[in-house]
């Protein structure tokens, strides 16, 4: 084993979406191809670069040790919490949260409705996450949540150095309004699918520079279980309270602190910066 990062070639990381967020900042850091063995509760992330299974690794290592091209360079999302509209963190934990600095993530991130199924999930135990956890925690979840107001923005003509990470740069940014009314669930996506298979984002690609946001607006939780099951391929879109846009910069405000939730992850609080950082992660994909 290579007693220092020089000396490596590449990384092998066995978990899923939760595990691989966990570990991203010193991944980008880093520099490696990175090995993904899908061997976690959800494994959204491994399945967008071809290794739904874990059996599906194996030959990705072999044709990386072979000197195939089989190395990808794709985008992650980054989330930063911000002040509110008075010019202050509005909380000591939001405080503590930005002195933190941003967090990235692989899949998606959310706030709303999203968030309280994450953490209902994240209690169940892993045979049962790895085994729909996400639709189980659904129902429950859905019926004791009312939407909430959320206020997305994205940046005026946004360009290439609009996805700089650092955040003091939003004061020279223009913003417009996207999405500005109750909201059950607001996801932004950097991989189509997220929850174990659901394909939130059909749309999202890893390395385009660009977020896909998803919003669905405030709906009648009986509807919106009935149509559970379109979102697992993308029929969602076709709903009229879905919106579907895509920018590489959106800042996402509530009425009070929301929580935010990346990867399956409780990240922080709203109000927040979700974008992207292009071309940040070294992956051994499964051409």
């Amino acid at each position: 084993m290579p007693s220092s990062p020089d000396q490596a070639d590449a990384i092998v990381l066995f978990g899923g979406d939760g595990t691989i967020h966990r570990h991203l900042a010193l991944l980008v850091q880093l520099g490696l191809p990175v090995l993904v063995v899908p061997a976690g509760s959800g494994n959204d992330f491994a399945r967008a670069l071809g290794l739904p299974r874990v059996r599906d690794s194996g030959p990705a290592w072999r044709l990386f040790c072979q000197g195939t091209n089989n190395v990808r360079v794709v985008d992650l999302g980054l989330i930063t919490p911000v002040a509110d509209a008075s010019g202050v963190v509005g909380s000591h934990e939001l405080a503590r949260e930005s002195a933190l600095g941003s967090r990235y993530f692989c899949c998606a991130a959310g706030v709303g409705l999203d968030g309280e199924v994450s953490r209902r999930a994240s209690e169940l135990p892993s045979w049962l996450r790895g085994h729909g956890g996400y639709a189980l925690s659904l129902a429950p979840a859905l019926f004791g949540f009312a939407p909430l107001p959320v206020r997305i923005r994205t940046v005026d003509h946004p360009g290439p150095t609009d996805t700089a990470p650092n955040p003091n740069t939003t004061s020279d940014l223009t913003w417009l309004t996207r999405s500005d009314q109750p909201t059950i669930l607001a996801a932004f996506a950097n991989t189509p699918t997220y929850g174990g298979g659901m394909k939130i984002a059909p749309q999202a690609v890893m390395d385009d520079g660009q977020l896909d946001a998803c919003v669905i607006a405030g709906i009648d939780p009986l509807k919106l279980l009935c149509l559970f099951p379109t979102v697992y391929f993308g029929g969602h879109l076709n709903i009229r309270e879905v919106k579907y846009f895509q920018a590489n910069r959106f800042r996402v405000e509530t009425e009070t602190p929301f929580d935010v939730y990346a990867d399956g992850e409780y990240v922080c609080r709203t109000p927040v910066e979700i974008r992207v950082a292009p071309k940040a992660l070294h992956v051994i994909v499964n051409p």
